[in-house]
Parts: structure tokens; C-alpha cells; sequence
């Protein structure tokens, strides 16, 4: 059975559901998706949307972390809470048999979480431990710096999990406030899959939403990416030259030409072995393991960005080729060969992205996020499969603004 969209209908408003019944298990799993809520809304403190996740994981204030766990542990039920860049998650999966029990649990968790200074002790003492950790880890260094250099001044500069500093400054009021502007049902979506019978529980999840806060629903701000092809050098102990690129990509997240940007990128960066960038720096000069480079489209973004890892005497050779084959990318576009494999790999690839329930379920839920009609994704396969040269390489060579690139690089 397809995803399908349907409404809740409460007293003062409708919440959307999307809905997928999957009877292959007796499993079902539902989130609460809250828009406008994650990491994009960190402004003031880095890392709150994150750390107030956390926190949410720490069960309810009358159970306790430990007792919240236990309950839920003993009839195999899972809870739980995370952040995107644009979204809060609140999920819970279980046992088709003890749904309703979950969903109680659910509904506690919601109306009397865990706020309490011992819990949000917790949370930071493990939140500046793994972040202490990822210090020496140049990887996550070096792409935190490319987005310090992209999004300056913004709220997509800081790593999602904050920093240091910043998850020292977070308090226990500051949590309880996030919470309470951003899970509200003006920003909710509900999305449920499994083997369930959603005309039974579709008033129990009623009663849920119609118990919280209705809050306000508020529009995502467009964050553009520098085109000051910045260049940020940061010495480490190291044994490897760690190189992040990025640079701005103009594309709207419902623009009828993304297909042409996922066949672009493909063919420049994402597709492995088969890449411009691949073939280039690891396959003709040696200079990498591997190379990637990718675009973001997203509602509240849009930027390409790369990566590779060589050694330390060849690393201004690796970062001149790297200028090279996207400046010769956009000059001289794509070949005839090149647009016949990739169109040959994504059609043929495709009942891979779509064989489990939850990646049916994401995709529909991501269609209706962005707007988009209902099996938006398949149509998109048309447009590739149909998708003519010289249309996609006029494409290509209309994007001058990835040109305009930055560069992270941790060295020694």
C-alpha cells in the first residue's frame, strides 16, 4: 500500500497525517514532526535544539530517565526525540499489540517531560564529552569551519550540537522555552506506518495533539551561502591535509529543474568512481582516496559543498584540480556517455530508495513538506529518463555562482 495524506481533524484546526498500513510485520512506528524547530532556530545559543532533544530523552518528571526507560524497555516499546536542521522528531515504535500503551507513554512524555536541573546536568556533561572527543576528529573540524565560512553571522555557522561554550551557557529555562514555542500542533505533522488501523487510533492521537500548546506557525527564513571565496587554514597535528569546498548553488527547494541538478551533481561529485572529481584527483593523479561533492537544496538552503582528504605536501595541487574540474564542469558541461550511465544508474538504483516502509513514508512526507503533489518523486524519474544534453548542459553552465568557492582546510 502507498503512503497516502489525510487529515486529523481537531476542534480549531486539521493536522496533516501520512499514512502508509504495512502488514509484512506486526510493528508500527509514528512521529510527530514539528517544522521550523531545529537547529535553523538556534540564534541565540548553539546547539539548544540539539541539547532540548536530549532532554526530552530523559523521560518524564514523576518516572524519571531511568524509570522511563525501564517501563518502556520491559514491553519493547521505543521513545524517542531528535533534530534536523529544520525539524523536531518526537517518535515512538513498538509492538503492533502494544500500541495503545505506547502511545500513553507518549502522550506523558509530551505533557510532563523531564525538566529538572539534574537532567539537564546530565545532558550536558555527555553533550561537552562527545563534543570534547570530536576535537581531534578533523573531519567534523574542518566541515564545521566550511559552514562558519558559508553562513557567517547566521544560525547554519555553528555545528548543530553547539560548541563547547555554547552548551555550557544552556539552562534549564532555556530548554523549557524552546519546548515550549516549537512542539505546538500549528507546527505539527503526523506521520504513522505499520501494521495499524488508523480509523482506531486516529482519535487517540486526537487527544494527544488536542492536549498541547496550538503555538504559532512560523516561515522558514532562506539563509544564502557567501560567494566571498573565503579561505580558512587551520593548523592541527595531523598526518593528512583534511579539504572542505563550498560554494553557493541558486535553486529554489521546489524548482522544476531539480532533476537536472541531481544528474549534474552525480556526474561532478556524488557518483564515486564514476565522477568527474573521483576520476581526476584519485584515478588520474593520485592525490586522494576519494573526492565528493554534493548540493544541498533544502527550504531554508542552498550550497554545494566537497570534500577530500591527501597528503600534507600535496594539498595546494589536490585544491587547484579541485577549481579546475568544476571551473572545466561548467564551462564544457557533461558528454553523451556521461549522462547515459548516470541516467542508467539512478532509474536502475531507484526500487533500492523505496524498498522499506520508512523510506516510503519519508519520501511522501518530504514531497508534502515541500509543497509538492503527491508522487512528485516518480514524476521527477520521468524528467530524468527524458532528460536531453544540451538541456542539461545549458543547465549546468547557467550555475557560474559554484564558481565562487571557499575553502576549510586543517593542516599541520
Amino acid at each position: 500500500m502507498a503512503a497516502t495524506i489525510q487529515n486529523i481533524e481537531l476542534k480549531s484546526s486539521q493536522i496533516p497525517l501520512i499514512y502508509e498500513e504495512d502488514k509484512r510485520l506486526p510493528l508500527v512506528t509514528m512521529q510527530f514532526v514539528f517544522t521550523n524547530s531545529g537547529s535553523i532556530t538556534d540564534t541565540t545559543k548553539a546547539g539548544l535544539a540539539k541539547f532540548s532533544a536530549r532532554v526530552m530523552g530523559e523521560g518524564t518528571k514523576k518516572l524519571g530517565s531511568n524509570a522511563f526507560a525501564e517501563a518502556l524497555e520491559a514491553k519493547a516499546m521505543h521513545i524517542s526525540a531528535s533534530t534536523g536542521t529544520e525539524t523536531f522528531v518526537m517518535e515512538v515504535g513498538c509492538l503492533k499489540e502494544q500500541f495503545d500503551e505506547a502511545l500513553d507513554y507518549f502522550s506523558k512524555l509530551i505533557k510532563d517531560p523531564n525538566f529538572t536541573q539534574e537532567a539537564v546536568d546530565k545532558v550536558k556533561t555527555t553533550t561537552i564529552g562527545s563534543l570534547s572527543s570530536k576535537a581531534s576528529n578533523f573531519d567534523y573540524v574542518a566541515g564545521n569551519e566550511l559552514k562558519k565560512v558559508l553562513f557567517a553571522g547566521s544560525a547554519l555557522e555553528n555545528p548543530s550540537s553547539g560548541t563547547i561554550e555554547s552548551v555550557k551557557s544552556i539552562e534549564l529555562e532555556d530548554v523549557e522555552a524552546f519546548i515550549k514555542k516549537n512542539l505546538v500542533s500549528s507546527k505539527l505533522i503526523v506521520v504513522i506506518g505499520g501494521d495499524v488501523n488508523l480509523k482506531k487510533v486516529k482519535p487517540k492521537i486526537a487527544q494527544i495533539i488536542e492536549g498541547m500548546n496550538k503555538g504559532r506557525s512560523t516561515k522558514l527564513k532562506k539563509l544564502s551561502a557567501s560567494s566571498k571565496k573565503t579561505e580558512k587554514v587551520l593548523l592541527k597535528e595531523t598526518e593528512q591535509a583534511y579539504i572542505y569546498f563550498g560554494s553557493p548553488f541558486n535553486m529554489d527547494v521546489n524548482s522544476p529543474d531539480f532533476h537536472k541538478a541531481r544528474v549534474a551533481t552525480y556526474i561532478l561529485g556524488a557518483g564515486g568512481f564514476g565522477s568527474r572529481l573521483m576520476e581526476e584527483i584519485r584515478v588520474k593523479k593520485g592525490l586522494a582516496y576519494s573526492a565528493y561533492a554534493r548540493v544541498h537544496v533544502s527550504q531554508s538552503s542552498s550550497y554545494m559543498s566537497g570534500y577530500l582528504q591527501t597528503k600534507l605536501d600535496s594539498m595546494d595541487e589536490a585544491k587547484k584540480t579541485v577549481k579546475e574540474v568544476i571551473s572545466e564542469f561548467v564551462k564544457n558541461g557533461v558528454t553523451k556517455d556521461e549522462l547515459k550511465h548516470t541516467k542508467k544508474f539512478l532509474l536502475g538504483s531507484e526500487p533500492l530508495r523505496v524498498e522499506t516502509m520508512s523510506q516510503r513514508l519519508n519520501r511522501t512526507f518530504m514531497e508534502y513538506y515541500k509543497g509538492q503533489d503527491l508522487g512528485h518523486s516518480q514524476r521527477e524519474l520521468e524528467l530524468i529518463k527524458e532528460l536531453k544534453l544540451k538541456d542539461l548542459n545549458a543547465f549546468i553552465k547557467e550555475h557560474t555562482e559554484i564558481l565562487d568557492m571557499s575553502f576549510a582546510i586543517v593542516t599541520k
